[in-house]
């Protein structure tokens, strides 16, 4: 008996002694071990081996612990892994979080960081880029803190201030009418039948004395109110930029900064203004996923700048043939999305056309090149679904369809193709 006949008898041997059904899978398991205790390498076992060196460490604990020595066991471990279609967007969502969204300061290695991650997603699951990843969403959170910190402690001054002078400025008055009151009070009880000019005389002093209080302290209140005016208008100017600092970084985080586009997290805020009127009035609209064929290649050809620059100019063409009503926002990596509003199909035809033939009928010049694009499309009719999610699913695989059968073509949810 050569030694391979002695691995499967043995093996064989084992499971019947062991009560365990022969199946391809637990046969495997046991041959393995079988030529193992026995010393007798066997290419498949050691196949399985290489496989499981090459998982990363949480994968290969897993293995471990649940005891996988089998192809088809491994299989099922593999199939827990992130779809590598939705890593671009899950990369574009960790940018989105990293960045601070009120304090306007961009921290340069921060800026690295999320370009790094943009042009390789799936460095998101090292351990040592999560950490890094874990320490910018702190800091984030601490530059937006100690902004609203910052401008809260302004307010306060300002609202201190103000309290300040109209203390004083109810406090002199106050004394001054008391002042006044008395006199009066005198005054209509002098007997002015007896004539008694020394009461008159008393009373005139205490006349100009009071007038003279009073003067002074409404000078003094007035002189306190013209410099807290000039401290109000510097936290009044204070306040102003606070404003326009705010403002800037609202539109900083609803406006792509490549493409000038929406970002994804204004797209999602103008869409439910758009899903609210279409419920409301039935206003028909269309939901259309752009994707640059092969957008890799392009980088890998001209750099990041030359893929930054098609990134760009495909923007623009959306942006300019896109109506004011309609949005279009760049939804992640070298993908888009444009809602457009139609009344008749032929008009939504009108405008994919359009903007098909304009990108594959031009080049893009970056430099002295000249680079021809082209792009897949999914396009779905929100009527015929039940919520806009679901229609923007179905774009979403009509798009994935469109790359899968060969690119450079728009597949509507009818069937039609451009």
């Amino acid at each position: 008996m050569n030694k391979i006949e002695e691995v499967v008898d043995k093996t064989l041997l084992n499971l019947g002694n062991k009560k365990i059904n022969p199946t391809p899978s637990a046969y495997q398991k046991e041959f393995c071990s079988v030529a193992k205790d026995l010393k007798f390498p066997v290419e498949d076992c050691e196949k399985f081996k290489k496989l499981v060196q090459e998982l990363n460490e949480s994968e290969q604990k897993e293995v471990a612990e649940k005891d996988i020595e089998s192809v088809d066991d491994l299989i099922t471990l593999l199939l827990n892994r992130v779809a590598t279609k939705n890593v671009d967007n899950l990369a574009s969502i960790f940018q989105s979080s990293l960045t601070p969204s009120i304090s306007i300061e961009l921290d340069e290695n921060l800026a690295k960081f999320s370009i790094k991650i943009g042009n390789s997603p799936s460095l998101m699951f090292e351990e040592d880029i999560q950490k890094e990843m874990q320490s910018y969403i702190t800091k984030r959170f601490e530059a937006d803190q100690n902004i609203v910190k910052q401008k809260t402690e302004d307010i306060a001054k300002l609202v201190t201030l103000m309290g300040k002078y109209l203390n004083d400025a109810i406090s002199s008055s106050g004394s001054g009418s008391d002042n006044v009151s008395e006199i009066k009070d005198k005054i209509e009880s002098l007997d002015m039948s007896n004539g008694n000019l020394k009461e008159l005389s008393l009373l005139q002093s205490k006349l100009v004395s009071a007038a003279l209080s009073i003067e002074n302290e409404m000078t003094a209140v007035g002189e306190k109110f013209k410099d807290g005016k000039s401290q109000v208008t510097k936290l009044e100017q204070k306040i102003q930029k606070l404003e326009d600092e705010l403002d800037s970084a609202k539109k900083e985080s609803s406006i792509d900064h490549l493409t000038g586009l929406l970002t994804r997290r204004a797209f999602d805020e103008e869409i439910q203004r758009i899903e609210n009127s279409y419920v409301r009035n039935d206003t028909q609209y269309a939901i259309i996923f752009f994707d640059i064929d092969h957008f890799k290649n392009v980088n890998d050809t001209y750099g990041h700048e030359g893929g930054d620059v098609i990134l760009k100019t495909f923007g623009k063409v959306l942006q300019k043939e896109t109506r004011e009503n309609d949005i279009v926002c760049r939804y992640g990596g070298e993908e888009f999305v444009a809602i457009i509003h139609f009344n008749l199909k032929r008009e939504l035809l009108k405008y994919l056309k359009r903007i098909k033939s304009i990108i594959t009928q031009n080049k893009f010049l970056y430099k002295k090149n000249k680079i021809q694009i082209t792009f897949s499309a999914g396009t779905t009719i929100r009527s015929q679904y039940d919520s806009y999610t679901n229609a923007l699913q179905k774009s979403d695989l009509l798009l994935y369809e469109a790359k899968e059968s060969g690119r450079n073509k728009i597949i509507i949810d009818d069937g039609t193709i451009i």
